[in-house]
């Protein structure tokens, strides 16, 4: 991503490279249940940030803190410090990949108390929460504007620094499959990749590994799943759900159930994929994936939720019937798009 690029306005590229110089300790926060480039960007630009000099914390707002086990290759993580230990008014807060300040979890206090709060995204529905924005929903990831945000403070970008960023821009795009993948987006990976970062490595780590105790966890959410070729307007609906019970009698911690919903999601015959994932507190945090026709995160964020038309989710405290009850009417194609022939049925 370059200034020419870039779909945000010079005045705020200038704002926030003027408030991170002159700030004392920058307070950095990302999304709950941080994902690849929610802590991928919080943690490369910290990393750039803490080795120009920069006084840096990091956190992210969950009552159980603990960065996931597929993330815990990241560099980076002793900047670091659980909730309780983040300053309560930052002078300086800068925020990752949340489109909402609820989306901080227990941190959403301190960016409602922060002198200054810079807000880095790209989703679309970004409530612009802050009071100075880097929101560039053109950009394939978050990881694509805190890349440009090191390069307009002249700070460089090392392999530890890369593989952040790199982590990010993968995951968002699923290893440049979905349709965000822009030009800009793979010439960031080839500026990271120039760094000797090791792509094959990231992707053992990111897809390549499971314990074994996942292959029957995977077994039952399966042998549970549903298609319901009617829903979404026609255009099928496949979902399922992964109980903690299903986790405890496996040993199984909840983050290693994340790739559930990229097996599921492979069905031909329906258009939007859901997963309900139970948590160790009995509620429910639910995966949607749409090919396209359907935009998932218009109905997640009916629910609370948000994330991308592609891909997004949200939390419920229903049943999981209850649950689905309220999620698939939501599941709806626009009016231009005509529900499909059914794929057996023979047309006069």
């Amino acid at each position: 991503m370059t200034a020419t690029e870039t779909a945000i306005g010079e005045p705020d590229w200038r704002r926030a490279a003027d408030l991170v110089e002159g700030a004392g300790t920058l307070a950095l926060a990302c999304h709950v249940s941080p994902d690849g480039d929610a802590l991928g960007s919080m943690l490369g630009l910290g990393l750039a940030l803490a080795r120009s000099g920069k006084k840096v914390v990091a956190s992210f707002g969950d009552r159980m803190f603990e960065v996931p086990r597929l993330l815990r290759f990241l560099p980076g993580q002793d900047l670091l410090v659980e909730p309780a230990a983040y300053p309560a008014e930052p002078e300086l807060m800068i925020t990752f990949d949340a489109s909402t300040m609820e989306r901080l979890g227990l941190l959403a206090p301190h960016a409602g108390k922060a002198g200054e709060l810079l807000v880095i995204d790209h989703h679309v529905s970004n409530t612009r929460f802050g009071t100075v924005h880097l929101v560039d929903p053109s950009a394939a990831s978050t990881t694509m504007v805190a890349e440009e945000l090191i390069h307009r403070l002249g700070l460089p970008v090392d392999r530890s620094v890369a593989t952040c960023l790199y982590t990010g821009l993968v995951t968002d795009t699923g290893s440049f499959r979905h349709s965000v993948t822009t030009p800009a987006a793979h010439a960031m990976a080839g500026r990271l990749l120039e760094t000797g970062l090791r792509p094959e490595e990231l992707a053992r780590e990111l897809w390549d590994r499971s314990p074994y105790a996942y292959l029957p966890v995977l077994g039952a959410a399966l042998g549970r799943a549903t298609l319901e070729p009617d829903a979404a307007g026609g255009h099928g609906l496949v979902w399922t759900y992964v109980t903690r019970a299903d986790r405890a009698a496996q040993g199984l911690p909840y983050d290693e159930v994340e790739g559930v919903i990229d097996v599921v999601r492979r069905v031909d015959e329906a258009e939007v994929a859901v997963v309900l994932k139970e948590d160790d507190a009995g509620g429910w945090n639910v995966s949607t994936r749409s090919k396209g026709v359907v935009d998932v995160a218009r109905a997640c964020a009916a629910l609370g939720g948000g994330g991308h038309a592609r891909a997004a989710g949200f939390s419920s405290a229903l049943a999981v019937a209850d649950t689905m009850a309220a999620l698939r009417p939501l599941l709806t194609p626009p009016p231009s798009h005509l529900p499909p022939p059914h794929p057996h049925r023979t047309e006069p």
